[in-house]
């Protein structure tokens, strides 16, 4: 628990479930919880560079 705190180990499906174990609440929350995590450290390390790099599908009109 103490590496996960100092951001040196990621809460894995195994800990989620011991962490909601212990607190009462469910797995998927701790999930969730490294989920976005993860997704905000990519955005700050990739984030402009995929902005650039990649067009958004776009969709022909179907009416």
């Amino acid at each position: 628990v103490n590496e996960i705190v100092r951001r040196r180990r990621a809460i894995t499906a195994e800990m989620a479930l011991r962490l909601s174990r212990y607190f009462g609440t469910s797995a998927q929350l701790w999930q969730n919880l490294q989920t976005q995590y993860d997704l905000e450290i990519a955005s700050k390390k990739i984030g402009k560079k995929v902005e650039r790099a990649i067009q958004p599908l776009t969709r022909p009109d179907l009416r």
